[in-house]
């Protein structure tokens, strides 16, 4: 006997209710029976049916999705969900309810209007008043709180009164007491006190060791000290430390409505997961240009050696599937300060610069940052890296290492470079609407948010399988590095390319360096050294009091007190990987994103965020200022730089400060100057109300700006053949 089954699936429309628009699919089940067993379901004898004849069965069923609707339509969802069909909606709403209610919002609903069971507001338990009805409602009560404590126990995190938890404690001792669940409710309110308690002493020995031990943790710059490490265990630790921020990494505090409120006053610790994984990212782009730079009696070979060394490193990073330390390190050797010691980057070995080029390829912006985002999927649960080098030398290297690493039976997990979901969330966030018709939450735009967020927790459980082994010689090291700022790198930078200059090369050997180089890089004979610019004496974004936004733009290195801001760095153009400026030039930090933008340059991505290879079609998209709901998820969205289907998105930045740090807008063919300046003022933390003290501006170029009419519709006003920037600047 043999089972086939064959599933189709056919749109249903939609179904309004009081609060609530739901989207129903039909789901229709074929299913394919041998015909002996068949002919006995139909009652015949024996063989009665020829061995070719099969029996079909159809079955059919209605799933029904949440689509838009009232907090308490979609909390009473959750008791509903699975008979609905729509298995995923618990999961969907835990990890993105708190960008539209709080915890305890949300709880009082679930526990004091549905979850009251002797006199449950619910129509079918009211009406029947039966024991039965009574058991089911218990058991999707325990199976909503059981999958929260699950997924979102930090929720639950509300120091030192938390008072969800013991609601939920009460709740639990009255109507489910001496079960499994309180027991565990119990558990994790003393798990909480315990650590708070732990991290108040910890806090405290700290602070105490720091004023002891001062001396020990003295800034280092001693290039052999860094020499000393195998480039392995460099790598090795840098991932240890990655994974361990990644793994803590709170996947709602990545979304886009909650990540790009962090520069309020108010939110300066918002989001601590995120920020301290950013931290890292900065740390590392800052230990790269400090070991380059540091130490100004440096022999031009010597500098060399060690920009080697970072490339390896990289390398084994790329092994060891982390990257996020590969693209700090990659970014910090493009940075300006670094890029333009073209005397020291021609004494790189070939195979070297052939590394390099590879491991760049991998953060190429071409297509939306296509090829880190395919081989991210490819590699997100795989055991081990898929490495492919085109260079025969590089590819035995790095088969010879990937091969210890299977030798030794341990599986590795994956760390990503969190700025490209950070990105994903804001564009998500910008593109659709919070609202729909009738002031219902939608409920699509946060399906379409879990999807990103699904992938962090899935990367999340990977990193699960990393078993690495802390060295705190080399993590002692790593926090004694010193902290060099914009102006110190490049100045640093300067002197070394001017000892250089006088150094022994012949100009046989320099010649055949730089033709090397020119070959390898631009597949010409002619060599173009990098255009130098000073970089900006005064902080971006004023002092860092103001603002957690402010970065530096002509290189990776940060103020101090600017260390929650992801490294800004120059990516190479297609036409000249080599010929770069400074970041400001052709790099922009989205203060929204938290991540490297795309290339100004390059022009726009060519596809949506979930389908980078996709082209663009017009279309309905949906917008914030949109009344109805969409009938489905749109299937491309609006994107820097193009417009398409009637909508784009402009970067906005504030008059007096450097371009790079601007706003994501998303306007539409029906936005006016008041509306966008508006949204402007808000997202940069302004009152909105001051519409008329500003005028919004396009810059055309270096000396040429666009200035719009009062009441002009920025969409068609706008110069579509120039990148998408604006300056919001106040009136004379």
């Amino acid at each position: 006997f043999f089972f086939s089954w064959q599933t189709t699936f056919q749109d249903g429309g939609e179904e309004v209710e009081d609060g609530a628009v739901y989207n129903v699919t039909l789901k229709k089940v074929q299913i394919q029976q041998a015909a002996n067993k068949g002919a006995r379901w139909l009652g015949g004898e024996g063989d009665q049916l020829p061995p070719e004849h099969t029996v079909r069965q159809y079955e059919t069923s209605k799933i029904r999705a949440i689509k838009a609707g009232t907090l308490e339509k979609l909390v009473e969802n959750l008791l509903t969900a699975f008979g609905d069909a729509d298995f995923s909606y618990i999961s969907i709403f835990l990890a993105t309810y708190r960008a539209f209610a709080s915890p305890r919002a949300v709880l009082e609903l679930l526990l004091d209007r549905f979850g009251n069971l002797e006199t449950s507001s619910r129509g079918e338990v009211a009406n029947l008043n039966s024991l039965e009805s009574e058991m089911v409602l218990r058991v999707e009560i325990a199976s909503v709180l059981r999958a929260w404590l699950d997924q979102c126990s930090e929720d639950f995190r509300e120091p030192p009164d938390y008072m969800c938890l013991l609601k939920l404690l009460d709740y639990l001792k009255n109507n489910m007491p001496n079960s499994d669940m309180e027991s565990r409710v119990q558990n994790l309110l003393k798990q909480f006190q315990n650590q708070e308690v732990e991290a108040v002493d910890g806090l405290c020995s700290t602070s105490s060791s720091d004023l002891v031990d001062g001396e020990e943790l003295e800034i280092s710059s001693n290039p052999e000290e860094f020499s000393s490490f195998q480039d392995h265990v460099v790598a090795e630790q840098l991932t240890y430390m990655d994974v361990m921020l990644f793994r803590r990494v709170v996947p709602y505090h990545c979304l886009g409505s909650i990540w790009s409120q962090r520069d309020k006053k108010e939110n300066k610790n918002l989001a601590p997961t995120v920020r301290a994984t950013i931290t890292q990212f900065n740390a590392v782009t800052k230990c790269v240009i400090s070991t380059i730079l540091g130490t100004r009696e440096l022999k031009i070979q010597q500098r060399a050696k060690i920009i080697e060394k970072w490339i390896h490193i990289a390398h084994e990073c790329r092994i060891l599937k982390n990257f996020s330390s590969l693209r700090a390190i990659i970014s910090a050797l493009q940075s300006n300060s670094i890029y333009r010691l073209k005397t020291t980057w021609m004494c790189v070995s070939k195979d070297i610069l052939l590394m390099y080029e590879e491991l760049s390829e991998i953060f190429s912006d071409h297509d939306n940052y296509l090829t880190s985002r395919e081989l991210l999927m490819k590699e997100a649960t795989s055991k081990f890296a898929n490495l492919d080098s085109s260079e025969k030398e590089n590819q035995k290297k790095s088969q010879k290492r990937l091969q210890l690493q299977k030798n030794k039976g341990v599986m590795q997990g994956t760390v990503p470079y969190l700025g490209t979901f950070l990105t994903d969330l804001i564009m998500l966030d910008t593109a659709l609407q919070d609202y729909v018709e009738g002031g219902l939450i939608n409920f699509e735009k946060r399906r379409r948010e879990f999807e990103v967020i699904a992938q962090i927790k899935l990367l999340q459980s990977s990193c699960n399988s990393y078993c690495l082994i802390p060295d705190q010689k080399f993590i002692q090291w790593f926090r004694r590095q010193r902290q060099l700022t914009e102006e110190e790198s490049y100045k640093l930078s300067r002197d070394a390319e001017a000892a250089a200059d006088t150094n022994v090369l012949s100009p046989k050997s320099q010649k055949s360096m730089v033709k090397r180089i020119s070959t390898l890089f631009l597949g010409t004979d002619v060599f173009t050294p990098p255009k130098e610019q000073a970089p900006k004496s005064s902080p971006v974004g004023g002092s860092s009091g103001e603002s957690t936004d402010s970065a530096s733009v002509s290189s990776c290195e940060f103020n101090h007190s600017e260390t929650e801001d992801v490294c800004v760095t120059p990516i190479s153009s297609p036409e000249d990987p080599l010929k770069k400026s400074s970041v400001g030039s052709d790099k922009g930090y989205d203060s929204d994103k938290g991540s490297i933008s795309s290339d100004k340059g390059s022009g726009s991505s060519k596809g949506s965020i979930f389908d980078p290879g996709s082209g663009l079609e017009s279309g309905s998209i949906p917008t914030r200022d949109s009344g109805s709901v969409p009938s489905s998820a749109p299937r491309v969205l609006p994107v820097y730089n193009r417009q398409s289907g009637g909508s784009c998105i402009i970067r906005v930045s504030m008059d007096g400060l450097h371009a790079s740090v601007y706003k994501s807008i998303l306007i539409t063919n029906q936005d006016r100057i008041p509306d966008v300046t508006q949204r402007a003022l808000l997202k940069h933390n302004l009152e909105p109300d001051a519409v008329e003290d500003y005028e919004l501006v396009q810059v055309i170029s270096e000396d040429k700006e666009l200035v719009f009419p009062r009441d002009a519709n920025v969409f068609y006003g706008m110069n579509s053949h120039v990148n998408f920037d604006f300056i919001l600047r106040k009136k004379a």
